[in-house]
């Protein structure tokens, strides 16, 4: 990996480390915002700006051409599909929707959506932690997405897992995964890369935040994070 890059992922592990540790301070003089709402959406930020960065780095491993890069937040349509009609049992509701087709639409998204040029070519959903019956919402809306974007990857990144099985080991050569979230995964789709920032299964009473339970990011961590991100966005160089 280029030396800058190595400095730029050194800079990001201790701005997040820090940012991490500054959380309880800020949440704890916001009197107007619910203590854990604050604590889950900062960290829930924090992710979303890492990722963004991994991306860049990535790309710029690849030697990709930086200007092709972009992350356009705006939601994507997705259409009413026209075999529901048949479905449904009522004519006047039949009729209802399709004189109005047009404007039956689910606006979709995921926190992360990396486009190549025009090109729709990863989407990453971003999470503190992520809990199985969290997976099952972001397994649909990645449904949602490639139904628009079939050639799009998907990609999980968490800071923690509470996923159980090894996804919290993340040190090891091979991460087998959970029998619950692989009994998920098979009911959908959708091939879905799980990438986990921080070692050890997230603990609901051992909060990171809280100095005896901080754990902290490692370089060699992002370092990894990236090599995988370079994987999923070689086939669009």
């Amino acid at each position: 990996m280029k030396e800058a890059n190595i400095r730029l992922l050194d800079n990001l592990a201790i701005e997040a480390n820090a940012q991490i540790r500054g959380i309880e301070q800020i949440a704890k003089k916001d009197i107007d915002r619910a203590y854990g709402g604050i604590i889950r959406a900062g960290k829930g930020a924090l992710v979303e700006e890492m990722c963004k960065m991994l991306v860049k780095i990535a790309w710029d491993e690849l030697g990709g051409n930086e200007k092709s890069l972009s992350f356009p937040s705006k939601k994507v349509p997705i259409p009413l599909k026209k075999d529901y009609l048949a479905k449904i049992k009522s004519t006047e509701i039949q009729k209802w929707i399709i004189n109005n087709y047009k404007d039956f639409v689910f606006q979709a998204q995921v926190d992360v959506h990396v486009f190549i040029g025009n090109i729709f070519a990863l989407g990453i959903e971003c999470k503190a932690y992520t809990e199985n019956a969290m997976l099952k919402r972001i397994l649909v809306d990645f449904t949602l997405l490639k139904t628009v974007y079939p050639q799009m990857q998907c990609t999980l990144l968490q800071l923690e897992s509470q996923l159980t099985g090894d996804y919290s080991q993340i040190n090891k050569e091979v991460i087998y995964g959970s029998h619950s979230t692989h009994t998920l995964l098979s009911y959908f789709d959708v091939d879905l890369n799980i990438m986990t920032l921080l070692e050890g299964e997230r603990k609901v009473d051992k909060p990171i935040h809280k100095p005896e339970w901080f754990k902290t990011l490692e370089t060699a961590v992002l370092v990894k994070t990236v090599e995988k991100i370079k994987k999923l966005l070689q086939p669009f160089i």
